[in-house]
């Protein structure tokens, strides 16, 4: 769990899948523990921002919260399902109209009030690729932009054409202009997405730790990411802003300058380390007492019978060293 606010993680709950039944539930049942969590502490939450996880949409749902959907989930979402189109027969032109669209649906959902408003805003992309950019819905009723004649036509969509009926298809279906309605107007998940990254730094996938181990060093990523939170943009020695070249694979490779921060710091070590010679050894039992609190699940394995290793090692037959025949 983020502050969107201050981009500062307040909460992060541990679920193995043999807890709740499988893997599709642990993503649910962790924002439950950090919902009880963060209530029992008296924190009242004016909004919450997530992806479109169904069980998620559900459980807000029933408490009545203020859901809103990252904006990039649903872009990623919809790029990709326009790409299939426009490499379909006569898809070509929307090729031209792809990074367009993905503009709007950023714009839609920052430059929007309600939920009406945004899909009015939406839905108007229709029009506006045929070049039409008077709407009839009363909540946008036309573009906001200058309108300018271009002397290329071949760029605009007919409406009787193939691309474009599956093109309204794909954006009017009743889940998309659901969604649309709860695009996020303000805060995105970015920053905690790149927390992720900060997580593999510290938990690398291709290394397991036993549950405790897991939950320590995910702390510790918790520590070192809002240690570093608000580093500024590094400066050169004449007070100009430093940028780097970033080439997201996300954007097929598209260069993009990105503000270069500051160098990390590490000052949550020493205050970990005071916490230990000062207070740990020599009073432990506190401590000891809250680790042994910790409900730890049992290993995965153990859902598992576990055979005779002999027997598993004599049944070993290498397909390519069987011996004379």
């Amino acid at each position: 769990m983020m502050d969107l606010h201050t981009k500062t993680i307040v909460d992060i709950q541990l679920v193995q899948s043999n807890e709740v039944g499988g893997s599709t539930h642990m993503e649910k049942e962790g924002l439950k523990r950090s919902l009880a969590l963060l209530e029992s502490r008296g924190v009242h939450l004016d909004c919450i921002v997530t992806d479109r996880h169904p069980q998620v949409q559900k459980f807000l749902r029933e408490r009545n919260m203020t859901h809103y959907y990252d904006v990039w989930h649903f872009a990623k979402g919809i790029s990709k399902k326009l790409l299939a189109i426009s490499k379909q027969k006569d898809g070509e032109k929307l090729k031209k109209w792809m990074k367009s669209i993905n503009n709007h649906i950023y714009w839609t959902a920052a430059g929007s009030t309600s939920g009406p408003e945004r899909i009015a805003k939406w839905t108007s992309i229709l029009n506006h690729v045929r070049d039409v950019h008077v709407h009839e819905d009363p909540l946008y009723p036309k573009c906001e932009h200058a309108i300018r004649q271009t002397s290329d036509r071949s760029k605009w969509l007919q409406a009787a054409t193939p691309t474009f009926s599956k093109l309204e298809k794909l954006l009017t279906n009743k889940r998309a202009l659901k969604d649309v309605a709860k695009l996020s107007p303000h805060h995105q998940t970015s920053s905690l997405e790149a927390f992720h990254a900060v997580i593999l730094r510290f938990a690398p996938k291709n290394v397991v730790f036993p549950f405790i181990g897991m939950l320590c060093r995910l702390y510790l990523a918790a520590m070192h990411s809002n240690h570093n939170v608000d580093r500024p943009q590094a400066e050169t020695k004449e007070g100009v802003p430093i940028y780097k070249m970033s080439f997201a694979k996300a954007r097929k490779g598209e260069c993009r300058a990105k503000p270069q921060k500051t160098q990390q710091t590490f000052g949550y070590v020493d205050e970990i380390m005071d916490v230990i010679f000062e207070e740990v050894f020599p009073n432990p039992t506190p401590y000891t007492e809250a680790l042994l609190e910790i409900p730890v699940p049992e290993p995965l394995t153990a859902q598992y019978e576990k055979p005779d290793k002999e027997a598993v090692i004599s049944s070993l037959v290498s397909r390519f060293k069987r011996g004379d025949v």
